[in-house]
């Protein structure tokens, strides 16, 4: 019995409007996402028409015509007068058809010595190349706002904390330092990853290479691969660790900025008020007029979810593939365009509320003192002071705290009699490093947070931002 169409649609899919063709078009049509490929894929056609004419592969005129055709079509794209077609699939197809239109058969020579497979590994890599060095200058942006910030404070006390629990005093500058470090590394790991994906995939072909004398060293310099060509062409239409490494870089840098996010929720709480953010990345509430919400924050918060859920998912996608290239592919570029947005707008958005917060430098400073902070101190002074083992002036240092924990006071309100009490070698000179000011100055170790050193560190941060 012959089957009822309509029953054969249903059952292939509902909102198709026809069987397995449509359906078919609707997964394999890329082009929806990879248009934003196309200067890379006209700046690659242009390097290697260019690279066929030299080597006598095509003619000089049809190369010509070839080039002038392709920069019509970037100013029609541009204008946005280009008409992209999901029947042609892809951003690659759509421009030949176009040229095509434009030049006549001639456009047909574009795709000797090469095909779609080398051709999108070189349009994705041109394009992860230059997303890097945005982000690159995006960070270095973001350090030098805290390298700004860090100078301001590298006298202004706060408390530092381990389990969010006061530890010790540091300075606000030497806290921004940390995060100047962070971004720091997150900036070297995108240098790096520039530096591995610099390689050409063009010429590569389908997987096997060609038998056509081109000159891929041209091609390569033509399109400023610094590395030269790849070297083997299974692994360069295959590869796609350089989507990896962008998507893995990113979301460590993610991580790093969403920490900073929660701390300046946490701090600009009314219970903490050690910052204040601008109106410009706060928001109010439609019912309670007090509030002053820390979207921006939040929201950088939550881009870091999207852009570890596109690594993962790249991640998976290559798991099991074979060499060399499979279709499976084609699922790798929404990741990267969706987590290169969200990190362009995270790192954008930090870069202003780092750039415009208030600083609540009192408040800060009255916390820096809370939960016995400078008890590390009293028990250092009964090593170096005192000669204490240092596990007897921790506990000398322990009864210390218990005692103006229960006298409701803080160390340095305790007596000399009182610590006396305790251990006799305490002298009036402890009273020397019981407050937060005289605690940060004396942490002169490389690193550490007395004020002079977090200047040395901006200052050898300076040279290199």
């Amino acid at each position: 019995m012959a089957s009822d169409n309509s029953t054969s649609n249903k059952m292939w899919g509902g909102r198709f409007a026809s069987g397995p063709d449509a359906i078919m078009e609707e997964i394999n049509a890329s082009i929806d996402f990879d248009k934003a490929l196309y200067n890379e894929d006209i700046d690659g056609s242009i390097a290697h028409a260019t690279m066929l004419a030299e080597k006598a592969i095509i003619s000089k005129e049809d190369a010509g015509s070839i080039i002038e055709g392709l920069t019509t079509i970037r100013r029609e794209i541009e204008a946005g007068d280009f008409a992209f077609s999901r029947q042609l699939e892809d951003i690659h197809m759509n421009i030949e058809a176009r040229l095509r239109e434009l030049i006549g058969p001639a456009a047909g020579r574009l795709h000797t010595a090469r095909s779609r497979n080398d051709q999108v590994a070189l349009d994705f890599r041109l394009w992860v190349k230059k997303e890097l060095q945005r982000t690159e200058a995006a960070l270095t942006r973001l350090i030098g706002v805290f390298l700004t910030r860090a100078e301001e404070h590298a006298d202004t006390v706060m408390p530092g904390f381990t389990h969010l629990q006061t530890a010790q005093p540091v300075t606000f500058g030497h806290h921004c330092m940390a995060y100047v470090e962070m971004f720091g590394r997150d900036r070297a790991r995108v240098r790096h990853a520039i530096e591995h994906l610099d390689e050409s995939p063009i010429g590569a072909a389908a997987l096997a290479g060609t038998g056509f004398a081109i000159d891929r060293h041209m091609t390569a310099a033509a399109l400023g691969f610094s590395g030269g060509p790849t070297r083997n062409s299974i692994d360069t239409v295959s590869d796609r660790d350089f989507a990896l490494e962008f998507l893995s870089l990113a979301s460590i840098c993610a991580t790093h900025l969403s920490r900073l996010a929660e701390e300046i929720v946490i701090w600009s709480t009314p219970q903490f008020n050690f910052v204040r953010l601008s109106d410009s990345f706060s928001t109010g509430s439609s019912i309670m007029p007090q509030k002053k919400n820390p979207d921006a924050a939040e929201l950088v918060r939550a881009k870091t979810g999207r852009i570890n859920g596109s690594l993962v998912a790249l991640l998976t996608v290559m798991k099991g593939l074979p060499l060399a290239y499979s279709k499976d592919m084609q699922e790798d570029k929404e990741q990267v365009f969706d987590a290169a947005r969200s990190l362009d707008l995270a790192v954008a958005a930090m870069t202003g509320m780092v750039g415009d917060l208030t600083v609540n430098m009192d408040a800060m400073k009255a916390a820096a003192g809370s939960g016995f902070s400078t008890a590390t101190d009293l028990a250092d002074w009964l090593v170096r002071e005192a000669g204490l083992p240092f596990r007897d002036a921790h506990h000398a240092t322990g009864a210390a705290v218990a005692l103006a924990e229960k006298k409701g006071c803080d160390l340095a309100e305790l007596s000399l009699e009182e610590l006396q009490g305790i251990n006799q070698a305490i002298t009036a000179g402890i009273f020397d490093v019981l407050t937060v000011e005289a605690s940060v100055a004396s942490r002169k170790s490389f690193g550490g947070t007395a004020p002079d050193e977090v200047r040395k560190q901006i200052a050898w941060w300076r040279e290199r931002v």
